[in-house]
């Protein structure tokens, strides 16, 4: 069943093996050797530094892995299955983008626009430019227009609200990602603050994914939560994906811990947690939000390692998918937040892009001209043209743990060269 624009009707996975490890036997087609993404996967439950684990991977168009270990909720002693659902958390927003760039494809936009000339609460910004000797904010003039390209590879001056300074500050004030705010009052109060830095001299993630999400609502007249499902979840048949979980299907929800310094998991609360949520929230975000199951995102994925289409359904052309997954920085930047911490990579339209090989054992194994990106829990995707290869790994742990990625990684990239 597909759900409806209100809310998920999250059916579950009738073809699903719902053990602890479960994983596909049948790969004729592949010498694909699972043992080691097993064990990486046992071992992140068994150590402790999970709660449950599990992981999908496809290669040259075979399902080459599956494997589910742990639990997804602790207290409720339910096991990490295939049919668990996670908080995507920042996985979101490439369905944003993809969302956005549908649009484009339609020619009611180009990249190179000012934002204001749709969204005309952007016309009159102002960039945080320092403390005078009184203590005082400076703000100057914009020194360029914020363009939709901007907001698409985060160089429009647009952050979260992490971190110590006066913009943060005036951003958690503003209180922007209340869930009780629908998306045009978010953007009409993210338009009154100061920008972070002038637009295209800095990458910083925040909220302008979120921007992505109100930006295509007004274009297409339709809103955000209906355009995401018309144009991506429905056609893509990802039955499990949405905004909203219903009361029917929380246990299926996999539970998000926290990780101490100690090393202990706590769970999060769960009024905490969106998927948990007993209310429906009116600020339908593009940067955050959505709720998925390793399959659907998987079609997702699929759909992109297509230049575009999946199971004969054309969601973008090629050359779209080639433009979102094209390095879009441009040279110079005087900052990059955490982006160095990813690797040799550029960005794309919400997309991470491998620009170089890796340097060394730390940095996470992959190939250039991957894509990919991976969201607040701990989750990852990854898109691997040049091996025809694409994974979906889901944890449900905070802070972000990247060591998992590397660990992740290396092992399907281990059982992909031991099947060459």
């Amino acid at each position: 069943m597909v759900f409806g624009v209100l809310s998920l009707s999250l059916t579950a996975c009738t073809n699903a093996d719902t053990s602890k490890n479960s994983k596909l036997t049948s790969v004729e087609a592949s010498s694909f050797d699972t043992i080691n993404i097993d064990a990486v996967l046992s071992d992140m439950v068994e150590n402790g530094e999970v709660v449950g684990a599990s992981g999908l991977v496809y290669h040259s168009g075979q399902e080459v892995y599956f494997g589910a270990y742990g639990l997804a909720d602790r207290e409720a002693e339910r096991e990490m299955s295939r049919a668990s659902l996670a908080n995507i958390y920042s996985m979101t927003k490439p369905v944003t983008g993809v969302t956005l760039m549908s649009l484009y494809e339609e020619g009611l936009f180009e990249l190179d626009d000012p934002l204001a000339e749709y969204l005309p609460e952007y016309s009159n910004m102002k960039v945080f430019a320092g403390i005078d000797d009184n203590g005082d904010i400076v703000l100057e003039s914009p020194n360029r227009p914020i363009t939709i390209l901007d907001i698409m590879r985060h160089t429009a001056g647009f952050g979260y609200d992490w971190g110590e300074g006066p913009v943060a500050d005036a951003q958690r004030q503003a209180g922007l990602l209340d869930p009780g705010k629908p998306l045009a009052q978010f953007s009409e109060e993210l338009a009154a603050l100061p920008l972070y830095f002038q637009p295209g001299t800095q990458w910083k993630y925040g909220v302008a994914v979120d921007v992505q999400a109100r930006l295509a609502e007004k274009i297409a007249g339709i809103p955000y939560e209906r355009l995401v499902q018309d144009r991506v979840v429905k056609p893509l048949g990802m039955n499990d994906t949405g905004y909203f979980v219903p009361a029917d299907q929380k246990d299926r929800l996999t539970a998000v811990y926290i990780r101490g310094e100690d090393g202990t998991l706590s769970r999060e609360a769960d009024t905490q947690v969106y998927g948990f949520w007993t209310e429906k929230p009116k600020q339908i975000n593009g940067g955050h939000g959505l709720v998925s199951s390793l399959d659907d995102y998987m079609r997702f994925a699929r759909m992109l390692l297509n230049k575009g289409t999946l199971d004969g359904v054309q969601i973008l052309k090629p050359e779209t998918i080639e433009l979102m997954t094209s390095d879009h920085l441009p040279s110079g930047l005087s900052e990059l937040d955490f982006l160095p911490g990813k690797g040799q990579v550029g960005f794309g339209l919400d997309f991470a892009v491998r620009t170089a090989p890796p340097v060394d054992d730390l940095e996470n194994p992959g190939e250039v001209g991957e894509f990919f990106w991976d969201g607040r829990a701990s989750t990852l995707f990854w898109v691997d043209p040049k091996n025809d290869l694409t994974a979906v790994f889901f944890v449900q742990v905070v802070p972000f743990d990247g060591t998992l990625h590397n660990r992740f990684r290396r092992a399907v990239y281990a059982a992909l060269d031991r099947g060459k």
